[in-house]
């Protein structure tokens, strides 16, 4: 099947467009995962934390039009979300959840 150029185009197509998800889920990953091991967590919790942030980014980017950004700053979202962890992130969706409908954006 790979030996088709026809596949070749079409998963170059693919990746072109889905780049700056991608590149997000990437960065928020490994930022993820490099902030566990220099705060001196554990390779259990490195490899706990930064998958999900890889793919709370990649939900994340998705959704990004909703709040008036652009696909454009997905990796800036990515590198947010891996500084913040899952913790971060949980506590300001809880905050943003727990506000009234009226002060929401």
């Amino acid at each position: 099947m790979l030996d088709k150029p026809d596949t070749w185009a079409w998963l170059v197509t693919w990746l072109e467009h889905q780049w700056p998800a991608i590149y997000a889920a990437a960065l928020g990953f490994w930022i993820a995962a490099l902030r566990v091991i220099y705060g001196g967590g554990g390779l259990r919790k490195a490899a706990l934390e930064a998958p999900l942030c890889g793919f709370i980014t990649l939900s994340a980017s998705s959704g990004l039009e909703v709040f008036g950004l652009t696909g454009a700053s997905a990796p800036f979202i990515g590198g947010i979300i891996g500084l913040l962890g899952v913790e971060g992130v949980r506590s300001l969706a809880r905050r943003y959840a727990e506000r009234p409908l009226e002060s929401r954006p």
